[in-house]
């Protein structure tokens, strides 16, 4: 891990290196005065990023500490296509040697997606799935179900407690029965959470059957005792390798997320259902699919890759995981992978939307 992260390091201070030059070539007529008020703009910004996390132990939910997270979060994605717009159009200057305002076009390019990619972050969308299972509840007359199913939330500095209530007010629009959440409800550190009284919040999340949550890798980087004691303030059941029953008979399975080395195999933890019944799985990280299949899931519904979030890291998010993003069916399971609801770090959404995804459960006899 430390050698990954020497090495993104260096990555990331030697782009910043190459648009910095660039700019000060652009700025060569410029008064020195300026030169000089741009570098120390450019770095106090580039560098802010440690600035973040040497002082992550210390954040507070207040406005500026919001702004301050996605400034310097947000300082990444703009690095990413600063520098890739920067190397295209100096490889065009190579055989168009007159071609001098590459950096300026670049700046406005890099602007303009960037205030696209905040639109869309701020605007996540509604997917409607409609599934049949050959399955019947307990409860005969129990013949459809209406799941509002989310994942990575990431609540903290990134998404305050502002934006939970928007999300709290579109998942309560959907009027659902039930409402699962795969992971990642906390970011880094819960005491953003605790100052913000975000369990206020999240007490009103509106479903009769209730409000269901696996695990994720961030309740773990966020230490998982303080993350259980604080869910346990809410109207949301944690699910750590267990399974819960709904009055109708639909069991959920919750797995403890993959951090937990000791996390039950699926077909360990399987062992509990019924598998007459209609089985839904949370499990954050889409992993031993196969085993899920073959334990028994009728519906398994995940989350974590935000399907890379901007482009074009979802290269990276397709080729590292089994299935990335989105619907599939593997025999009689149904797969859902999520791109989450709200992000990690930059606020930016480019080439990737944020959901709810609504499942429209119909249950009937095999």
């Amino acid at each position: 891990m430390l050698v990954v992260f020497i090495l993104m390091l260096c990555a990331y201070i030697g782009a910043n290196s190459y648009i910095f030059i660039r700019g000060l070539q652009t700025m060569s007529s410029f008064p020195t005065v300026f030169k000089w008020a741009f570098g120390i703009f450019y770095w106090l910004s580039a560098l802010s990023i440690l600035l973040l996390f040497a002082l992550r132990n210390r954040e507070k939910a207040d406005v500026w500490g919001h702004v301050f997270f996605q400034y310097a979060t947000g300082w990444l994605v703009f690095t990413l296509y600063m520098t890739m717009a920067l190397l295209c159009f100096d490889f065009y200057r190579l055989f168009n040697r007159s071609f001098a305002h590459g950096f300026g076009i670049t700046l406005l390019l890099t602007a303009g997606v960037l205030v696209y990619g905040y639109i869309c972050y701020l605007n996540p969308v509604v997917r409607h799935l409609h599934i049949d299972i050959p399955k019947m509840p307990t409860d005969s007359t129990v013949t459809s179900l209406k799941v509002v199913a989310v994942s990575d939330i990431h609540l903290g500095l990134g998404t305050p407690k502002v934006r939970l209530q928007d999300y709290v007010a579109r998942i309560n629009a959907e009027h659902p029965d039930l409402v699962l959440i795969s992971g990642d409800l906390v970011d880094h550190s819960i005491h953003p959470l605790r100052e913000a009284h975000m369990d206020e919040e999240l007490k009103q999340i509106k479903a009769p059957l209730g409000v269901y949550l696996a695990p994720g890798n961030h309740e773990y980087i966020s230490g998982i005792d303080a993350c259980v004691r604080y869910i346990r303030q809410t109207n949301v059941r944690l699910l750590r390798d267990s399974v819960a029953t709904l009055p109708c008979g639909i069991q959920i399975v919750g797995r403890d997320d993959r951090s937990n080395r000791q996390r039950l195999a699926a077909g360990e933890l399987m062992r509990l259902i019924d598998p007459r019944r209609p089985v839904i799985v949370l499990d954050h990280q889409p992993v031993e699919l196969l085993q899920a299949q073959q334990a028994g899931a009728d519906l398994l519904f995940c989350g974590h890759t935000h399907r890379g979030q901007v482009w074009p890291l979802t290269w990276f998010t397709d080729r590292l995981f089994e299935r990335s993003y989105g619907y599939e069916q593997r025999g009689t399971m149904h797969l859902y992978v999520s791109s989450g609801l709200s992000l990690w770090g930059p606020p930016f959404r480019i080439g990737t939307r944020g959901e709810l995804v609504v499942f429209h459960l119909s249950f009937r006899r095999p």
